[in-house]
């Protein structure tokens, strides 16, 4: 449906996308995935057309992305976009006349709309008197008035409560399953995990990995992580647990406090684990096994983790 090919974009001396490209089909739901500062956003603003590229492509299926087929695409932006004095309908109504939908459309599609986001009974009160989450909610709304064929959504719950992220979350998820094709940027891997069929990884302006999430999982070197939560960092017994045989790698996180050791088996390594432990005097306060996922290959690629 969409491929983005060697998209590139820098600001001054600062290059904040380096050749990124991806796929997308038609139905599918493809996570960004990155820490903030990854490029994620300028990437999305320049596929929505908002921010010119220095270099690359956009092709919508073998044609080049045009503004009459930038009208099939809605975009949820970072921040709220939302008029605050006017009502949750009467902000629909502006954005579907926007869109280029008649009166009596937006009036049908407003209310359509409304009750997809949960917000029926509450479609005539003023934003400004909702919570983030309501908002976010009317801010993914509005996107949807003209029935896009592919949703683009930025990092579409920061900053809100449990129970609205959930609704959002299953909301997209009911969306996607109904056919609609989706973008979906997060530095939250849940979400990502939860929604997206395929992900690619971002860092530093790159897509440094892309696949599904067994696909992903697969690149991990020692496909399982023993984290090691210190109460005091020790540097000789990091060194002495890299050379532990069946230990692949060691990432340290927190200021020395959290190691990170990725193992291809486990139970063949715990003993040794626990020795060296003893005789480096490693004071541990917690010992967890985690399988393979995403944020573990994201921090055997990076060296930190995702939120950092």
């Amino acid at each position: 449906m969409i491929e983005v090919k060697e998209l590139k974009k820098s600001y001054g001396q600062k290059e904040v996308v380096k050749d990124v490209s991806f796929k997308l089909e038609k139905g599918e739901a493809f996570g960004l995935l990155g820490p903030n500062g990854a490029g994620k956003s300028t990437t999305i603003a320049m596929i929505c057309g908002l921010v010119p590229y220095d270099g690359g492509g956009i092709l919508w299926g073998d044609q080049p992305m045009s503004p009459s087929m930038k009208r099939r695409v809605g975009i949820v932006p970072q921040e709220i976009a939302l008029y605050q004095t006017m009502s949750a309908r009467e902000n629909l109504l502006f954005w579907g006349r926007m869109y280029g939908l008649s009166r009596k459309e937006a009036k049908k599609r407003a209310d359509e709309v409304l009750a997809i986001v949960g917000l029926t009974e509450r479609g005539k009160e003023a934003v400004e008197t909702f919570s983030g989450g309501m908002k976010r909610r009317v801010n993914i709304g509005a996107a949807l008035m003209h029935n896009p064929e592919l949703l683009i959504m930025d990092e579409p719950t920061v900053g809100i409560d449990p129970q609205s992220r959930n609704h959002i979350l299953e909301t997209v998820k009911k969306l996607n399953h109904a056919g609609m094709t989706m973008i979906y940027t997060s530095h939250y891997m849940e979400e990502v995990e939860f929604l997206c069929d395929r992900v690619g990884i971002m860092d530093h302006g790159e897509v440094i990995a892309s696949g599904t999430h067994k696909e992903l999982c697969r690149r991990l070197v020692g496909g399982t992580v023993i984290r090691l939560e210190l109460e005091e960092a020790n540097e000789a017994g990091v060194k002495a647990l890299e050379q532990l045989s069946g230990v692949d790698q060691v990432t340290v996180q927190e200021e020395q406090k959290v190691y990170d050791c990725f193992v291809t088996s486990p139970h063949e390594v715990m003993s040794g684990m626990m020795e060296t432990v003893v005789e480096y005097g490693i004071k541990v306060s917690s010992m967890e096994v985690q399988e393979p996922n995403l944020e573990a290959v994201f921090l055997q690629l990076t060296g930190r983790t995702l939120r950092d």
